[in-house]
C-alpha cells in the first residue's frame, strides 16, 4: 500500500494539503479559537478545497479534451482531491486529542505544526531516495522541502 502511494500522484496531494493545513494551523494558533473550532476550521478548509480541486480539474479536463471525463478519470479526480483533504485535515486528530482531554492547547498546536513539518521533510527524503539520491543528499532534499513548512512558521514568529 506505501509502494502505491508512494508511486501515486497521491504524494503531491497529500504534500500540497499539508502545507494547506499547516498555513491554517499556524495562522490559527495566533489567536488560538477552541478546539472544536479548529477541527471544524481544518475539515471544512479541507472539504472546500477538495471541492474546488474537483470542480476546477474536471472543468479543466472538459475544456482541454472537448468530451466529458469517464468514469475511470473522475475516479482519478476524487482520488486526488481526497489525498490533499486528507493533507489539511490530518491535524484536526492532534485537536480532537485535546478535546478529550489528551493533550492541551499548546501540546496540540504543537504536534499539529512539527508532525506537518516532518511530513513534508518525510517525503522530501523518500521522493529523493527513490530517484537514486545518496543518503546526503537525500537528507539536503529532505531539509530543503522541509524549509517550505519552517517559513510558514518563522513568518507567523515574525508577525506575532
Amino acid at each position: 500500500m506505501i509502494a502505491a502511494h508512494l508511486s501515486s500522484r497521491g504524494v503531491s496531494r497529500v504534500i500540497y494539503g499539508a502545507i494547506i493545513g499547516l498555513a491554517l494551523v499556524v495562522a490559527l494558533q495566533a489567536h488560538p479559537p477552541p478546539p472544536g473550532a479548529v477541527i471544524a476550521s481544518l475539515l471544512g478548509t479541507a472539504i472546500a478545497v477538495s471541492l474546488a480541486e474537483i470542480f476546477s480539474e474536471l472543468v479543466g479536463f472538459e475544456t482541454r479534451r472537448r468530451r466529458h471525463a469517464e468514469r475511470a478519470e473522475v475516479r482519478a479526480v476524487l482520488a486526488d482531491s481526497a489525498a490533499v483533504a486528507i493533507g489539511i485535515g490530518f491535524p484536526a486528530v492532534y485537536f480532537l486529542l485535546e478535546v478529550i482531554g489528551v493533550l492541551g492547547d499548546d501540546a496540540a498546536f504543537l504536534l499539529a505544526r512539527w508532525s506537518g513539518l516532518g511530513l513534508l521533510g518525510v517525503y522530501g527524503f523518500v521522493g529523493a531516495r527513490l530517484t537514486g539520491s545518496g543518503l546526503l543528499s537525500a537528507l539536503l532534499k529532505a531539509c530543503g522541502v522541509a524549509l517550505i513548512g519552517a517559513a510558514l512558521i518563522g513568518l507567523k514568529a515574525l508577525v506575532h
